[in-house]
């Protein structure tokens, strides 16, 4: 009877405390952990047992969820739980607009992924370090895609049949497709072998089967289950559904490495561009030269052609062309940019222009929304800075061609050549400004596309080769765009504004080249100079800095102001500009 005074008033004192306190689940196995922990070797044997008891119901769960993609838990007591509607009311609005847009998918598995599951942190047992629990969660959710294929992977290759189709319509000419990854039915058998889950179920009986619980063996049972699923998620995306061959066509579209389409497309576009667009059918008009440069340059094995899509977003722009000193603002509202973007950066109503990326299953688990909205911001940067550069040397050309049939004009008429000088005079003074802004774009793009880009671009093809983990493959995909948008500067506000500032001036300045009257257009373009000649001057001084130089977020950077500083002209300019107020230049005093 002795032994009964030592345990049951403990137990009694247990039972009014788990009464009391509501306990059940994850936080009945936090209790009887703690109180496992006492002097009295009868009451601690017993408080174990206890617990072994508890434990026998979450390796069930466990083997539910980590061996079918199952999550049975109808009371609530485990730390893998459903995504609760409730939960979604304090995200901030930026989480809302992506979740709404995950959710526009057909695709449950897709949207489980992504918004389904969740760690219940009360009932998470505190001896269940939380990165382990994040393992369960992920491996849960791999095993849960692997075992339910979308029924959109059986139809992948109709779709992309018929997005051949559609381009064969478009630009008159034969299909792009080639064998789609998924020309047959998929199952859960293909994807994730029963000898697998035979494995990891295994695993999970030895750890229900051992008499104490042992934290270290736990949690290494759970890290070799998350690699099993890690990796047969891999094969699911990089081996069956071409991730690599979709990296590079967003490298080629959204990046612009198809640099003979997109010239193409701009100077299809040129003319229609330089009039303000119309509201209800500038998209339609942009398709135009769209596919006349698909025409041209895209070849007939390029499949993934049929996933772009040109967009244009709602505009309220009423003019192309800017007007000086100071451009109109629009709401951010208007042009659909993020909303700390400011409304100067906006070089026209065409600045707008999106791609967007078709992406099918099992991609989207990779693909985004968040992730595809990354790439959209670089394009959109990278296509205003092309565009720039195009119209710097377009304007050159049309120039040196007028100029020259003005000479030859007056040289048969036999006219006084005093005026023609004249007014050669005056066009040397303005390409001289022409040409420190073509030098500047020049060395910007090159630095942008060269080396950061297709350095970038190496270091992920490397981590694809070496890695066959599903996890780390979408870690390093995230630095890959988180680096080519600080080493491309559009994560800094200050050195963003000033580079749309640099863009739009240069364009302004092509616009205003094609009014011949020069007495007319000599105190917009002095203003021009003035402007351009203070930005570019701020941007080597912000660039130069030491904080900027010597950190890790551009390692290139050295070079791009290397050639940009050659022989020192930026150096000796830059000097003093953000403190020192100079007097308003003169469009000649600017060219020396």
């Amino acid at each position: 009877m002795s032994q009964f005074f030592v345990l049951l008033p403990p137990l009694y004192e247990l039972i009014l405390e788990i009464e009391r306190d509501n306990m059940y689940g994850g936080r009945l196995l936090n209790l009887l952990h703690k109180r496992c922990h006492c002097g009295i070797p009868e009451l601690q044997t017993c408080i174990q047992r206890l617990l072994w008891h508890g434990h026998q119901v979450m390796y069930n769960q466990l083997m539910s969820w980590m061996v079918y993609g199952i999550l049975h838990d109808q009371y609530g007591e485990f730390f893998i739980s459903r995504q609760e509607d409730r939960d979604s009311e304090n995200d901030s609005p930026a989480n809302m607009l992506e979740k709404l847009a995950r959710l526009s998918t057909n695709d449950v598995s897709v949207t489980d992924w992504h918004l389904g599951f969740h760690i219940f942190l009360d009932m998470l047992p505190e001896y269940v370090p939380m990165h382990i629990a994040e393992s369960i969660l992920f491996a849960g959710k791999a095993i849960r895609v692997l075992r339910n294929p979308s029924p959109a992977a059986q139809f992948q290759g109709q779709h992309m049949q018929k997005g051949s189709q559609r381009i064969q319509g478009s630009i008159g000419r034969s299909s792009l497709q080639k064998d789609s990854p998924f020309q047959s039915i998929l199952t859960g058998e293909e994807l994730l072998p029963q000898s697998e889950a035979d494995r990891i179920e295994a695993m999970l009986q030895n750890l229900k089967e051992s008499s104490e619980f042992h934290k270290r063996s736990f949690e290494t049972a759970i890290d070799s289950i998350k690699a099993i699923a890690a990796n047969h998620l891999w094969q699911l995306i990089v081996v069956r559904a071409d991730l690599n061959g979709h990296l590079k066509a967003l490298k080629d579209y959204f990046l612009l490495a198809k640099g003979d389409f997109f010239q193409s497309f701009l100077e299809e576009s040129r003319q229609l561009m330089r009039l303000p667009p119309r509201q209800s059918t500038a998209e339609a008009d942009l398709m135009v030269p769209f596919q006349l440069a698909a025409i041209k340059t895209i070849g007939e094995e390029d499949k993934y052609y049929a996933r772009v899509s040109l967009r244009l977003p709602r505009i309220t722009v009423k003019s192309s062309h800017l007007e000086l000193p100071k451009a109109k603002a629009y709401s951010d509202g208007d042009l659909g940019i993020q909303s700390d973007t400011s409304a100067e950066m906006f070089i026209d109503g065409w600045d707008g222009i999106a791609l967007e990326y078709s992406v099918d299953w099992p991609l989207q688990l990779f693909f985004t929304q968040e992730v595809l909205s990354k790439y959209l911001r670089i394009f959109q940067y990278l296509l205003r800075l092309k565009r720039t550069q195009m119209e710097l040397e377009k304007s050159w050309a049309s120039a040196m061609h007028q100029d020259h049939s003005d000479f030859a004009k007056h040289r048969s008429d036999g006219i006084d050549s005093s005026i023609s000088q004249q007014r050669r005079q005056h066009f040397r003074l303005m390409w001289r400004v022409r040409e420190r802004m073509a030098f500047l774009i020049r060395n910007l793009q090159f630095y942008i596309q060269v080396d950061v880009i297709e350095s970038q671009w190496n270091v992920l093809q490397a981590h694809l080769q070496n890695s066959h983990d599903f996890t780390e493959l979408v870690g390093f995909h995230q630095e890959y765009l988180s680096a080519l948008i600080s080493q491309s500067f559009l994560d800094i506000g200050s050195v963003s504004r000033i580079l749309y500032g640099i863009m739009k001036l240069c364009l302004q300045f092509c616009w205003k080249l094609e009014n011949q009257d020069i007495k007319e257009s000599t105190t917009e373009l002095e203003y021009i100079a003035e402007e351009f000649n203070k930005k570019s001057n701020s941007l080597y001084t912000i660039l130069r800095s030491s904080r900027m130089v010597g950190s890790q977020r551009a390692p290139f950077l050295r070079r791009f102001l290397l050639r940009l500083n050659f022989n020192s002209f930026f150096e000796r300019t830059a000097r003093g500009v953000l403190n020192v107020v100079r007097p308003r230049p003169t469009l000649a005093s600017t060219m020396i």
